[in-house]
């Protein structure tokens, strides 16, 4: 009861931190332009990128608000699963679920939100579209990078923390493998709240499209290096003169070393951290909230111990289908949080140590 109550307490206090941030790029925008006796809002919205980019990118921008947005999306799915990289763990069942949570979220689910949002948007908003525009695109993106990945640190880390909504997340942390291909790995339930896509088309229709695109373009790269079984940030920690960089680097964004620490199957070995580095784009969030761990080393192992290599279909969509093995937490009678002696805290109760 005592881990449960101080996991609440980290949970209340970190919570308040983190409305001071998300309004901190928003007062320091506002003192810029006061010190610079900028009034941008006065002016006329170009609704222009401050720079030059390839035309076809340039065209699939300009019709953003019809199918660029999906179009962006699909592409950068296709991308993410066809350089993957898969391990002979890669089983019939693993293969199927890693494909169909590659599918369905990125081609069928996020599109159709993305379409049909820009199409609700302005009746639930009417007058407002472009409101935003004036905005300086990269104030812009530091508003949204902060803002969306924030909130998804916070998503993914209730997850971790809130007994209940484990098993929405499970599957994504039941691959024994590392690699693209189970990047987009998710429970549909999992996918269907998460808030970037949401607030993407959002943002798209207020007027920030190109700073949100920008931000996903940039998360999509940093979250698929990650999971990556490809360490390329190996070399700086060991290179000398990139060691400056790789000190940096490993605090401000998530790399394999440390978000491999999070998909660990243990946590025993000094490597682990499923009960911690839950950051996404940015490790800096673990960094602040004291949820992270820097070792520069990668888990000999991965998945959960308890793994039951439960039916593809019940892992996807738990808790629609439930799994036919006994004693799993996609079960019919299974446990919120499995029942082996190292499975009954894991992810649940937070460790609070920072590199």
């Amino acid at each position: 009861m005592s881990n449960e109550k101080n996991t609440a307490a980290n949970i209340r206090r970190d919570g308040i931190i983190s409305l001071f941030i998300y309004i901190t790029p928003v007062v320091l925008m506002f003192a810029w332009l006061a010190i610079t006796d900028s009034k941008p809002w006065q002016g006329v919205a170009t609704g222009e990128l401050p720079f030059r980019m390839p035309a076809i990118l340039e065209k699939v921008f300009k019709n953003l608000n019809t199918w660029g947005l999906p179009t962006i999306m699909v592409v950068v799915g296709l991308a993410e699963f066809f350089i993957g990289l898969y391990e002979n763990k890669w089983t019939k069942n693993e293969r199927i679920l890693d494909i169909v949570c590659f599918i369905v979220p990125k081609i069928v689910v996020r599109p159709v939100i993305a379409y049909f949002g820009l199409k609700f948007l302005p009746v639930l908003l009417p007058g407002a579209k472009g409101v935003f525009e004036w905005i300086p695109f990269w104030w812009g993106f530091l508003i949204i990078a902060v803002a969306d990945d924030l909130t998804q640190y916070w998503y993914h880390r209730l997850h971790h923390q809130v007994s209940w909504l484990w098993r929405f997340h499970r599957t994504h942390h039941s691959a024994p493998y590392m690699g693209m291909a189970m990047a987009s790995r998710q429970n549909i339930i999992y996918t269907i709240f998460f808030s970037q896509i949401y607030l993407t088309t959002t943002l798209t229709y207020l007027g920030l499209g190109y700073p949100a695109l920008f931000v996903t373009a940039i998360k999509s790269l940093i979250t698929t290096g990650a999971h990556s079984s490809i360490k390329w940030d190996k070399p700086f920690y060991t290179v000398k003169w990139l060691k400056p960089i790789g000190w940096v680097m490993e605090r401000l964004i998530s790399t394999p070393a440390t978000h491999h620490a999070h998909h660990a199957d243990t946590s025993g070995d000094g490597v682990g951290h499923y009960k911690g580095n839950f950051g996404n784009m940015f490790f800096l969030w673990d960094i602040f909230f004291g949820t992270g761990i820097i070792t520069r080393k990668y888990p000999a192992s991965y998945g959960i111990k308890h793994y039951q290599h439960e039916e593809w279909y019940a892992q996807f969509l738990w808790p629609v289908f439930k799994s036919k093995k006994e004693g799993s937490e996609l079960a019919a009678n299974g446990p919120e949080v499995g029942d082996l002696p190292e499975a009954t805290t894991h992810d649940i109760i937070p460790q609070t140590t920072t590199a």
